[in-house]
């Protein structure tokens, strides 16, 4: 049997090219809402490679194809495939992820992310680490892990650790999505600027001049932007500390059934929704990165507890309920709270010997 023919034209997964004085990386996967796969991921880092290494590129611009949103995150159905027949998918796409998660927090030039439309899981790994990030009001941002029997990783909880108050934690156990303010508020972005205005920002980032400092870019940018820093969440913000100012996830629940408001009940009935496993685990993670000395430390932690989550029973059925089946009904283990106990819990956090995760 012959090989069906190439398609004519068809453009790549990522487009990585030079526009002035703005090295472009563009997410381009527009029909998966750009969800990353290992092979973007790499295509990634060698873009960084190119763009630090040319006296040429004054600032990295990172965008997304389509118009639905920057990135939904990883590629979780690939991740499911293997993780149903043992497969190591997990193991190296997360550590590929996870140091160049690192390396754009600490990227030597400018490094613009472009956060429109849904940015979720590993698009948030893309852009809430860089020097200049730029939300719009369509933007919706999300860490949804728990409602797939994992955590918010790719230094989500070293970026939710650092919210104000327990508006981190709120926001990762529930799963919840912020818009442009309300991710300005939390720490995920700098900057508000209308989806309108957008191409003429980009036009003038590919001509800033080499050299260019991050306060030059950062004043460019806010020449564009509105003046909104905070959205809908920050006026709950009393209320969230009440709630979620603990460190076990049972007395949360009690704060939340003691408080009986609608909201409080909102956010019961979001917290039901989720792995109890998963839940204990990112409770306990966002507790450890408020004492983390680095976004590396964070990393080093999640990727522990990422090849846990590979192996488990709740990750397969929480990814079958929401993308697979799309039923919406997972069977948690445990199904309860309660139930999740300290021995479930401890792998997640035990050292891994030589596959720990190291960076250059």
């Amino acid at each position: 049997m012959s090989e069906a023919p190439a398609v004519v034209g068809a453009e790549p997964d990522l487009i990585v090219r030079r526009e002035g004085a703005a090295g472009i990386i563009r997410l381009n996967r527009p029909k998966a809402i750009n969800a990353m796969t290992l092979e973007m991921s790499l295509g990634i880092d060698a873009a960084l490679d190119q763009f630090e290494a040319d006296p040429a590129v004054a600032v990295v611009v990172l965008e997304g194809a389509g118009e639905r949103g920057l990135c939904a995150g990883g590629d979780i159905r690939g991740l499911w495939e293997s993780s149903k027949v043992g497969g190591d998918l997990g193991k190296v796409f997360w550590r590929q992820e996870y140091i160049m998660n690192a390396r754009i927090a600490r990227f030597p030039k400018p490094y613009v992310a472009f956060m429109d439309g849904l940015v979720m899981g590993g698009g948030v790994g893309l852009s809430a680490h860089a020097s200049h990030r730029v939300v719009t009001e369509k933007t919706k941002l999300a860490m949804p892990e728990v409602g797939l029997g994992f955590f918010p990783d790719v230094g989500g909880t070293w970026l939710l650790s650092h919210s104000p108050g327990e508006i981190g934690t709120y926001f990762g156990l529930t799963g919840q999505t912020m818009n442009g303010p309300d991710a300005i508020y939390s720490g995920f972005a700098d900057a508000v600027v209308p989806t309108a205005k957008w191409p003429a920002l980009r036009e003038a980032l590919t001509r800033v001049r080499a050299g260019a400092t991050a306060t030059e870019v950062r004043k460019l940018i806010d020449g564009f932007a509105t003046a909104e820093t905070s959205g809908p969440v920050a006026a709950m913000q009393s209320s969230i500390d009440r709630w979620f100012g603990h460190d076990r996830m049972q007395d949360i629940i009690v704060a939340l059934q003691r408080d009986g408001s609608e909201p409080a009940l909102a956010t019961l009935k979001a917290l039901s929704e989720k792995s109890p496993r998963g839940m204990v685990v990112t409770l306990r993670l966002l507790r450890l990165a408020r004492t983390a000395k680095s976004l590396e430390e964070c990393l080093v932690r999640e990727y522990r507890a990422a090849l846990q989550v590979f192996a488990s029973d709740d990750f397969r059925e929480g990814v079958r309920a929401a993308v697979i089946d799309k039923d919406r009904q997972p069977k948690w283990s445990p199904p309860r709270i309660e139930d999740v106990t300290p021995a479930m819990v401890a792998p997640y956090f035990a050292e891994i010997g030589a596959d720990e995760l190291r960076f250059p």
